[in-house]
């Protein structure tokens, strides 16, 4: 039987989020929290019912939450609409496309999300409420911190460590045991060195 599921933000990294849990077959979408003024709308489908002020009101019926916000110049969106999840509920959605690879000696925390053809290898560490986005490669014992975003294609290198918060650009790759800063922002393309940074 799969869970009923909340997606909390109906733009762009929605759309991309639902191709991935409709594959993963975990979930069935029950409906989508957005702004006011989509209220009514939908996206691919599915219907926008509310806004973050139902959260308490659906935790109370049971359904599961992920936060599909997209990250791109601050992470402090999703921060504060997972912590109003964690406030009324514990039913956290984890997701992880079954094209990505995800090591069984890797961890993943919850109400992350792995997108399409990621890889994340042995020993790798994926905190809470983040995102691996499609193509990105997390390489061996590398930790990416809670709500951080590594975005398509980007390539954390082993031993690399991504503190809380950050934005790690699509196609930029890290040194080996590179570190940023908490909330850092690792602009697309970048050789992230980490050595006068981290």
């Amino acid at each position: 039987m799969t869970r009923r599921l909340i997606l909390v933000g109906g733009g762009g990294h929605c759309k991309a989020v639902i191709d991935v849990v409709e594959k993963q077959g975990l979930y069935t979408i029950a409906g989508i929290l957005d702004r006011p003024e989509n209220v009514g709308g939908s996206v691919l489908g599915y219907e926008i019912i509310g806004t973050d002020e139902d959260i308490k009101r659906l935790a109370k019926k049971g359904y599961t939450f992920l936060v599909t916000v997209g990250q791109i110049d601050t992470p402090r969106t999703r921060i504060n609409i997972y912590e109003r999840i964690l406030e009324v509920s514990k039913n956290l959605a984890t997701v992880v496309s079954p094209l990505a690879h995800v090591s069984a000696y890797a961890r993943i925390g919850r109400g992350s999300v792995v997108m399409h053809h990621a890889l994340v290898n042995a020993g790798a560490v994926i905190g809470e409420n983040c995102i691996v986005n499609s193509k990105a490669l997390i390489e061996h014992d590398a930790v990416v911190e809670a709500h951080s975003h590594i975005s398509t294609g980007a390539i954390l290198n082993g031993g690399t460590v991504v503190r809380e918060g950050t934005f790690f650009g699509s196609g930029a790759v890290s040194r080996e045991y590179a570190k940023t800063k908490p909330f850092d922002f690792i602009k697309a393309g970048t050789l992230f060195k980490g050595d006068l940074r981290g």
